[in-house]
């Protein structure tokens, strides 16, 4: 064998094995070179899939592991840094925090800034490690080198605990009298971040404050101004204390303005607006509610409006903060005319988060000064046009809120044009505010007819509940001409489209209650063809059984038609075989409102006539309800919810689940505010629940609302008005037969259906608000919102409780709920609210009735308010038990 190739027969693969694991075990073989963070990052991003991502990471965490074992301090550095960028990807890397105190123990200034910004991005107050930084962090506190000083501040202000900041505040008190600025700066801020963690430390640093608003340095004046304000904010105290500073704040304003050019402060040729926005900002806070600091201000205020450049966004941001400042203190009328000009101003910039902001701050300031506001109503209707949804939405609010009696025939026109083209998610909001608007402001009745006409044709089936049901209560309060006039009106309406399902059910509405009028009528002008008995009864034909006209349309139709059988000289047979066909209907309301008239043909024919009579004038009597959907809710009207089904009977809310008591977290001695019944003073007929025992489980015996019979016998009638089921398919409100006709079977006369002593008119009659006896208490006094109790007693039967609700902050509250609820031994009715949005320095008042049921107990209510407040959710609870005696 040739041994002269290098190759030695003794050796084999085992052997050539085991060689190799010894030398690893020997720690002869060295790990590889440690990956770089560029690198790292660079193989993160080339990973295809997520699995490959999760490889690279598990192995690089892997390394680090085996690293921190060895007690590697060479590439402990750059492997905390490689650990930062991971855990951003949202991988774990806690296992680094005790190597972060490592760093921060270090002498090295890169180690320590490593170092604090890993415990500034792994360590929180929750973890055990938290603890061991306090003497790290008051060593560096002390160094004589200004940034690792500048490093322990951040790292304080970041993640300090309650108990950190007990410790080291005296620390940074002291570092606020340093000499350095840049010290002084840093510890500003650290004061500001302890302050909003710990506020009762406030009084260690106000000594400090003294001095602040003299320096020259605008570093300092900023964050001295921070600081302040945040005092301000936490402290009534404290802010009456900066009241004093008002003129120094004044003086370094006014500098700024008349000040030339500067390099070191000039931004897009406005000297440091950052410092005069916080300075604005401390104005506003020290000026609310002080006519003498507000006074002081008004001068400066006047000269930042007019002397402020608007071509860069830099000004606009000053001429924002000013114009809230004016708004929110007590300014003068010249001034506040001079801030709602300017945001006029703004609603003719290009850039659409300023015109954004204009109609924002318009809508805040509307009630505050009305009349200047008004005069840029031709361009807030113009910001309806606009392609950005935002902004049309805010132009609505803001157009419904400037709507009044001089301009609303105006109005009423430039926002039905709008109606028409609007996207469909506005036309429930603003076919529900038309109506309302028109209904407060209609110049003349004729004219919220056609008001009401135009929002059903304009909205289509977007239309919500309400529309429909206002529409209907208002024609039949309107005098005979004018049913006669709206009914043609609506003939002609329905002639053009027929998918249009709340119009048509307003129309055949109509045209059964006054279907003669227009028959036998010959002065009446038509734009079509003039109707006839047959047309009409064609017409119905094809409503109840085309499939483009839904199950609730047709329920309207179906009852129209069974009341114009006693409107028209012939035809009736053909109604009856109309009729008799829906007997045997697959839905089962419809089969029984088809059975049901059926038998007025036959047997009972001699009751159709008093039956079908005409509907007495809907007297409803609305407070301006608002559900928690921004809905405006009537008197019998059901809402549906997600969780159960309300029905609200004269204000009052039944709950099929006592939701209310959840919330409050209350025991078995509460109960909610749905418990207080009135009991009435007559049964209800038995003919009434023969009638209605198909439409399910409804409370018969709760107060109904009465409603006068304008028949010529001038006799009265109740019935009860608005008895809803829902369709299992559409969530709709359904209109019952007794809404349709006279349930009591006389024509005429005195029978009542469901009467009570006690509605919604009785209580109005004497409400507590014009109680000079009434005393009142504040239940609840929180973040601008401000609730009121004035309580007196009725002739010791029961307590009346007006609720008063204020906004005193600049932002508007959406979907304000109160609830309340009280022990056992007491009963709780509540009326319903004025409203569900409080405006700025807006008021919603709301009416309670208490009634004991023991002489001994004691009142006391829990509460629970809630609304939302810039897109934000706030929910607060209250207890009240300080009641005084009444």
């Amino acid at each position: 064998m040739n041994t002269d190739s290098g190759f030695n027969p003794g050796l084999n693969m085992a052997t050539i094995r085991q060689a190799i694991n010894e030398t690893i075990e020997r720690g002869i073989m060295r790990m590889p070179t440690p990956t770089r963070l560029r690198d790292l990052i660079r193989q993160i991003r080339a990973a295809k899939t997520q699995a490959e991502e999760r490889a690279v990471v598990n192995r690089e965490c892997a390394y680090i592991r085996s690293t921190f074992r060895e007690e590697d301090s060479v590439w402990r550095c750059r492997n905390i840094a490689k650990l930062f960028y991971i855990h951003m990807l949202g991988y774990p890397a806690h296992f680094g925090q005790l190597e972060c105190l490592k760093l921060i123990a270090s002498p090295k200034f890169t180690d320590k800034r490593i170092g604090y910004l890993g415990a500034m991005l792994l360590l929180d107050e929750r973890q055990d490690v938290h603890l061991l930084i306090t003497n790290c962090l008051k060593n560096d506190l002390n160094s004589p080198t200004q940034f690792v000083v500048g490093l322990a501040l951040c790292t304080l202000g970041a993640i300090a605990s309650p108990e950190m900041a007990r410790d080291l505040a005296g620390e940074i008190e002291k570092l606020m009298k340093s000499p350095n600025a840049y010290i002084r700066k840093k510890a500003i801020l650290c004061a500001f971040r302890i302050i909003r963690r710990v506020p009762e430390l406030m009084e260690i640093f106000l000594p400090a404050t003294r001095s602040l608003l003299n320096e020259k340095n605008h570093g300092i004046l900023i964050t001295g101004v921070t600081l302040i304000t945040e005092m301000c904010e936490n402290s009534p105290d404290t802010l009456n204390h900066f009241k004093k500073i008002v003129p120094n704040l004044v003086r370094i304003l006014k500098n700024l303005i008349l000040a030339g050019y500067s390099p070191e402060h000039d931004v897009s040729g406005v000297s440091d607006p950052f410092l005069q926005v916080k300075i604005l900002r401390l104005l506003r806070i020290l000026g609310r509610n002080d006519p003498e600091a507000s006074e002081a201000m008004n001068d400066i205020l006047a000269q930042v409006a007019t002397n402020t450049e608007t071509s860069k966004n830099v000004g606009n941001t000053i001429l924002y903060e000013t114009v809230l400042t004016i708004m929110d203190i007590k300014s003068e009328g010249g001034l506040r005319v001079l801030a709602v000009n300017i945001l006029g101003r703004f609603l003719l910039n290009n850039d659409k988060n300023i015109r954004y902001i204009a109609l924002h701050t318009l809508l805040k300031t509307v009630n505050v000064d009305i009349s200047a506001v008004q005069r840029h109503r031709s361009t807030i209707l113009e910001c309806l046009k606009d392609p950005d949804v935002t902004i049309r939405k805010r132009a609505i609010e803001l157009s419904f809120a400037l709507v009044n009696a001089q301009n609303i025939r105006a109005m009423a026109k430039e926002l039905l044009i709008f109606l028409e083209k609007a996207d469909p998610e506005f036309k429930a909001q603003c076919s529900s505010s038309m109506v309302l608007s028109a209904e407060r402001y209609a110049p003349t009745i004729r004219w919220h007819l056609d008001t009401l006409l135009s929002v059903l044709i304009a909205a289509g089936n977007y239309v919500r509940d309400d529309v429909t049901s206002s529409t209907i209560q208002m024609i039949s309060s309107s005098p005979a001409n004018e049913q006669t006039y709206i009914t043609v009106k609506f003939w002609d309406a329905i002639q053009e489209t027929q998918d249009n399902q709340p119009l048509l059910q307003v129309a055949v509405w109509c045209i059964g209650e006054y279907g003669d009028q227009i028959l036998y009528d010959s002065e009446l002008e038509f734009t079509n063809e003039r109707p006839t008995e047959s047309t009409i009864i064609d017409l119905y034909n094809k409503l109840l059984w085309s499939n483009q006209v839904n199950t609730v349309s047709k329920q309207y139709s179906l009852v129209s038609l069974a009341k114009l059988s006693t409107r028209i000289k012939n035809g009736q047979n053909n109604i009856k075989e109309i009729i008799e066909m829906f007997g045997s209907h697959l839905n089962i309301d419809l089969q029984q409102r088809g059975v049901e008239f059926t038998q007025l043909f036959g047997p009972y024919k001699h009751l159709r006539e008093s039956l079908l009579e005409k509907m007495p004038a809907m007297t409803i009597n609305r407070i301006n309800g608002a559900n928690s959907n921004g809905e405006m809710i009537g008197e019998g009207e059901v809402i549906r919810s997600n969780s159960s089904d309300k029905v609200v009977n004269n204000g009052n809310i039944r709950s099929n689940t006592d939701t209310l008591l959840d919330l409050l977290g209350s025991g078995d001695d509460i109960i909610s505010s749905s418990s207080f019944t009135i009991p009435t003073s007559t049964p209800a007929p038995a003919a009434t629940n023969n009638l209605l025992d198909l439409l399910g489980d409804i409370d018969l015996g709760a107060p109904t609302i009465s409603v006068n019979n304008n028949n010529n016998n001038n006799n009265s009638a109740t019935s009860p008005i608005t008895m809803s089921i829902l369709d299992d398919n559409e969530n709709t409100k359904i209109p019952d037969v007794t809404t349709m006709f006279n349930i009591n079977g006389s024509s005429g006369g005195n029978a009542q259906a469901n009467n009570s002593n006690y509605d919604l008119g009785d209580f109005l009659s004497s409400p507590t608000l014009h109680n000079t006896s009434a005393k009142i208490i504040t239940v609840f006094d929180k973040n601008d919102l401000v609730i009121t109790f004035a309580t007196s007693r009725h002739n010791d039967d029961y307590i009346e409780v007006l609720m008063s609700t204020t906004n005193n902050s600049m932002d508007t509250l959406e979907q304000y709920l109160f609830q309340a609820a009280v022990p056992k031994s007491f009963q709780l009715q509540m009326m319903s609210p004025t409203g569900s949005v409080l405006l700025p320095g807006g008021v919603i008042t709301q009416e309670m009735r208490v009634r004991s049921n023991s002489p001994s107990a004691v009142l006391r209510m829990k509460l629970r308010i809630s609304f939302v407040c810039n897109g934000n959710p706030i929910l607060e609870q209250a207890e009240v038990s300080n009641f005084p005696d009444v």
